[in-house]
């Protein structure tokens, strides 16, 4: 048992690692909450609880199961965003297969053990289609958002949300949770409900999470039912609802002295020559404009800031179209193009043959790029891993 406490409501819950769980009596989806994967951000493990308890004094209908998951118990009691790893920087399935065979040493690393032993049992004992959702809050003000690993089943299933979606963010944060779950096929999707101690944070994912629960079916709603949940989330917003996609990271390496000037929320547009942070006493000024993303008003954490920018809808569509016609496999035929393995899920680029071929185009094919070494770039597919049978049937994929 864990104790949480929560700064925007002066309240203290005793948790443990499945906070709740629902197993419906007729057939439906396995939807899974996380919350606390980082332990600053209690303001999901609070919403998760609250709606839990709604749905036992609503004796409401579930069809299939709910579950609802605490991260990283350890650092949610000492209210720190990890004690030795970042949580959500160390899923990788290397590790995790090492780790059944030697003893665990390091705190977050029991963590991520015991989180994915319960992963585990719940893949094998649940049903088809399979929902993850890890909640999340933000060091800076935010207007609430998605992100997720850009696969056309992903997609489909954030287009019901009426808030903006990010993507690319897997080419740069390697090792988390999503990215793992991802790889095995299955929708997920984080959330970002607002600041981290900020009452409205809380609120936001409770909607989120009730909306969830009617869209996957798991709480069988009304039409009018989902749309008055669907404007709940529409109203947590001030951001348009649109694809945005991450271009640039700023890396705090070992050592670095980083410090965001103050004043920065999320999606702001930034003028050209504007000081937006100090790293090892020099200031750092936007070159143009930008829209910065995330910037970390925080002590931990490596990413010191994002750039993002809109996704023109003309190239969504180009990009749906390609990945349905599987012209990624015309690739391997060009000069400088081979197969990574025989699973045909990645490729490996020689950039001193295949100069033309950017990066920017192996997104449009649903690939994440990164560089192997100077001169090879390894991109793997987002789309050959999904399980879009599993969700076919859906009310929300028809």
């Amino acid at each position: 048992m864990s104790k949480v406490y929560s700064e925007a409501l002066s309240e203290t819950l005793d948790i443990e690692r499945i906070i709740d769980h629902f197993q419906g009596e007729k057939e439906g989806p396995t939807l899974v909450f996380f919350a606390g994967i980082h332990g600053n951000e209690p303001a999901g493990v609070f919403a998760l609880k609250h709606v839990m308890q709604e749905l036992k004094i609503n004796e409401a209908a579930i069809h299939g199961e709910v579950y609802a998951i605490a991260g990283n118990l350890g650092a949610l009691e000492k209210r720190v965003r990890f004690q030795e790893q970042d949580l959500n920087r160390i899923w990788f399935p290397e590790k995790i297969e090492s780790m059944g065979s030697k003893e665990v040493p390091g705190v977050e690393e029991k963590e991520l053990l015991e989180l994915y032993n319960t992963l585990k049992q719940i893949l094998k004992d649940g049903r088809p289609p399979f929902y993850f959702i890890d909640l999340h809050t933000t060091s800076s003000d935010t207007s609430p958002f998605i992100v997720l690993n850009d696969s056309l089943l992903n997609r489909k299933y954030a287009s019901n949300y009426p808030l903006p979606t990010i993507l690319g963010i897997e080419e740069y944060l390697e090792g988390a949770l999503l990215s793992f779950i991802n790889e095995l096929g299955y929708v997920s999707l984080g959330y970002e409900s607002g600041r981290h101690d900020d009452i409205k944070a809380i609120k936001n994912s409770m909607d989120f999470i009730r909306y969830t629960l009617a869209i996957t079916s798991a709480v069988p709603s009304s039409k009018n039912e989902k749309i008055v949940l669907r404007n709940k989330v529409l109203k947590s917003s001030e951001v348009s609802d649109k694809f945005y996609e991450i271009y640039y990271q700023h890396d705090i390496t070992v050592g670095n002295q980083f410090k965001m000037l103050p004043g920065f929320i999320n999606f702001q547009e930034i003028p050209k020559g504007i000081e937006i942070a100090m790293s090892n006493g020099e200031i750092l000024t936007t070159e143009s404009k930008r829209q910065i993303f995330m910037p970390l008003y925080q002590e931990q954490g490596k990413e010191g800031f994002y750039f993002i920018r809109p996704i023109p809808k003309i190239l969504l569509w180009m990009s749906k179209g390609l990945r349905r016609f599987k012209v990624d496999h015309l690739l391997v035929r060009l000069p400088g193009v081979n197969w990574k393995s025989i699973k045909k899920d990645a490729m490996v680029v020689d950039q001193r043959i295949a100069r033309f071929l950017a990066k920017s185009f192996f997104h449009l094919l649903g690939y994440r790029a990164r560089q192997f070494n100077s001169t090879h770039l390894v991109v793997k597919s987002r789309e050959t891993a999904s399980k879009t049978r599993e969700y076919s049937n859906t009310e929300w994929f028809k």
